[in-house]
């Protein structure tokens, strides 16, 4: 408020003195007009007196040289065309026309300006010197009267107290240095601090690391309009006239050649023109030279101005983003959930359906085998029903961990050295019996040229054994499946093998085809024909075709029957390197043929002594790991040929009692295979169970053939 009505005064008082001078006329055009009417009839009508002495120095220098200081806006500064502009270059164009000598205006450097300096830029003049005492008194300069008479202020923050007794560090110019000496002598107590312009002293003066500035009235005015600088005050200072003159630059003792005499005619020159200037011409020259420059507002000053209004803004902006985001996260959220509700019942429901068929079909099995016992033919086809009944739940379990894992993003590989031409031959054995109960004819072009590369062999055989799969699902009786497996060797010396399945069977639906790698995803006219399935098999088959850098890919028309490729790239892998991964360490011995079986599930455990006997292996049973390592570690050396051990057991689980078994002092201890057996297969219990010394894994139900492969 007081800075406003600071602001408002001096306006009135700058208003007031132009009506009482005439300057102010109820148009501006004619103010104007008025103005160089003036102007051009008192050049005219003013005429200086020059001694023949004044006159020669006139005629041998046409143009003299004037330093100005640049940044004393409105009096004296750099303008944007990079020319001299202010207060003052009004005045001096006026009296360059009074003595008919030519100005040329050079900007003086930012800082003290030394005499020495002066003399080797070759300057006549200086201007906007102070008109005092010291300067009068100066060696090597020649003072002039005074062009522009003002009065200096003082600058200080709200709430500061002047005594003049105690210290006050005072902050000034470069530029400004006589000004200390004058001072200094009134207030010893002001200590002065020097900074590179009038912007670092009103700067040094609002952050409190100076009490106060001294400047010029018309100078300050300019800078108090800056809204940074709105806790500022301007103290008048009675009795300090602020005084501008010219300064001849002249070389005592003969220096450089110059003249003092020549200094001293050049300011009785400027004193003449000086005293020529009428009191109406230096308002004039003042008022246009404040009003024209006045301190114009930026960005950074409309931000300060108004930071209180731009900070709520950009306060209430964020808490309006935020909530934005918040409602956009419960928004998703809410349909994630209900999404998820549709998923699950959508899973459930498949499932549901999926499991209750076969457990059904194995209940009726169930009960017919009991009471056809005396049938060995009916009994032996309901054998086989429940056999083939039980591996689809068995795939049907094992698809829908798959799914889960796949979801928790833990659906991982376990590549090892395999030989590609063992996979499809073990393929093309499932396939063929397959096939042939179907009465569909099988055929086979396998193009190996490389077998021997590092990959997951049991999730090759997943994917391909799921392809043909579906091709006898959805090829009728008599139709034909063919498999075709090729390689090539890429630029990075992997191996890209392309394996196609292709069938005649019922072909896929163009709307189908959209929706063919969804989860749950079944074609209606399929099931219609009773094709059940879960919808599960090609997602997880194409993530897991993603994950070994390839993909699976269709082409089908309907009623022609569907090409499925599939693709995986793979590294080479050394021929001697082939075959089932080996256990670290030495080869297991195998003295005897009596394997020790750990598991305490009764039923599991009398059931795969049954089957260990019907292999021609003899077998003993342990009820829980602790038993286990009793019974090894009191047996005689070399007896035990391999260790199934059941990972979740009691008294001692299977992981600990491997170590155990290991850390034996026996030398059998170290060899003897120890195979996982359980139906837990992710893999961080394989990796826990090699970690624990084991050397294979079984999963749950039991391959009966792979089992016998693996003791072998």
């Amino acid at each position: 408020m007081k800075r406003r009505l600071g602001n408002l005064i001096i306006s009135l008082f700058l208003i007031m003195t132009m009506l009482s001078i005439g300057i102010i006329e109820p148009c501006a055009a004619a103010v104007q007009q008025t103005e160089q009417t003036e102007q051009a009839e008192q050049s005219k009508k003013v005429q200086i007196e020059f001694t023949q002495q004044e006159k020669e120095y006139i005629a041998a220098h046409k143009t003299v040289k004037i330093g100005y200081v640049q940044d004393r806006i409105p009096v004296s500064f750099v303008d944007d065309n990079g020319e001299f502009g202010g207060i003052s270059r009004y005045i001096f164009d006026r009296i360059s026309e009074l003595c008919s000598i030519n100005f040329e205006y050079v900007a003086l450097p930012n800082g003290d300006v030394t005499y020495q300096l002066l003399l080797d830029g070759g300057f006549d003049l200086v201007s906007s010197v102070e008109y005092n005492e010291e300067n009068l008194k100066a060696k090597g300069i020649l003072i002039s009267n005074p062009y522009l008479s003002g009065r200096k202020v003082v600058v200080a923050r709200e709430g500061f107290v002047f005594k003049s007794n105690a210290p006050v560090s005072i902050a000034i110019s470069t530029g400004s240095q006589t000004i200390k000496k004058v001072l200094g002598k009134i207030y010893p107590n002001f200590k002065f601090i020097d900074y590179p312009s009038i912007n670092a002293c009103f700067d040094a003066v609002n952050s409190g690391e100076a009490d106060m500035l001294m400047q010029n009235q018309f100078v300050v005015e300019y800078w108090m309009a800056k809204p940074i600088y709105e806790n500022l005050k301007v103290i008048p200072v009675f009795g300090l006239d602020d005084r501008h003159c010219f300064s001849a630059v002249v070389a005592y003792d003969g220096q450089n050649g110059a003249s003092v005499e020549d200094g001293q005619t050049l300011i009785n020159i400027l004193n003449k023109a000086i005293t020529a200037l009428s009191d109406d011409e230096i308002s004039g020259f003042t008022i246009q030279g404040v009003m024209e420059n006045l301190y114009e507002y930026n960005f950074s000053d409309f931000m300060y101005r108004y930071r209180f209004a731009v900070r709520t803004f950009i306060i209430l902006a964020f808490v309006i983003a935020v909530l934005l985001v918040l409602l956009a996260k419960l928004r998703y959220r809410y349909n994630t959930n209900r999404e998820n509700a549709k998923i699950k019942d959508r899973f459930l429901n498949t499932m549901s359906h999926e499991i209750r068929t076969p457990l059904n079909g194995l209940v009726g099995l169930n009960y017919l085998m009991s009471n056809e016992l005396d049938d060995g033919e009916k009994l032996k086809r309901h054998i086989n029903q429940s056999n083939v009944t039980a591996k689809y739940l068995l795939s049907l379990v094992n698809d829908m961990l798959d799914m889960s894992s796949l979801q928790e993003k833990n659906l991982k590989l376990n590549p090892g050295p395999i030989d590609l031409n063992l996979v499809a031959d073990a393929i093309n054995f499932l396939a063929e019996n397959a096939f042939r109960e179907k009465n569909i004819k099988y055929a086979v072009d396998c193009k190996i040229e490389w077998p021997y590369i590092i990959a997951d062999e049991a999730r090759i055989q997943q994917i391909i054994l799921n392809l043909l799969d579906n091709a006898k699902k959805f090829t009728p009786n008599g139709g034909k499946v063919s498999l075709t497996i090729k390689q090539e060797m890429k630029r990075n010396k992997k191996i890209l093998t392309t394996v196609t399945v292709s069938d005649t069977g019922y072909g896929i639906g163009e709307e189908f085809k959209k929706h063919i790698f969804d989860t749950f995803a079944r074609e209606l006219d399929t099931v219609s024909k009773g094709n059940h399935g879960t919808g599960l098999g090609l997602p997880i088959c194409r993530h897991l075709a993603r994950l070994m850098d390839g993909d699976i890919s269709f082409e089908s028309e309907k009623g022609k029957g569907s090409d499925f490729s599939f693709s995986f790239t793979a590294e080479l892998s050394p021929q001697e390197e082939q075959g089932a991964a080996k256990p670290d360490g030495e080869q297991p011995k195998s003295s005897g043929k009596r394997i020790l079986v750990a598991e305490d599930n009764e039923l599991n455990g009398e059931i795969m002594l049954e089957l260990l006997h019907g292999g021609g292996y003899e077998a003993d049973l342990a009820k829980n790991g602790k038993i286990a390592l009793d019974m090894f570690e009191k047996s005689e050396p070399d007896k035990y040929s391999a260790i199934l051990m059941d990972l979740l057991m009691p008294e001692l689980d299977g992981f600990e009692a491997a170590k155990a078994i290991r850390s034996l002092n026996r030398e059998d201890a170290k060899t003897i295979p120890i195979f996982a057996c359980t139906a837990n297969s992710s893999q961080e219990d394989r990796k826990k169970a090699r970690l624990s010394g084991m050397n294979d894994f079984i999963t749950k139900p039991i391959d009966v053939a792979a089992l016998m492969e693996k003791l072998k």
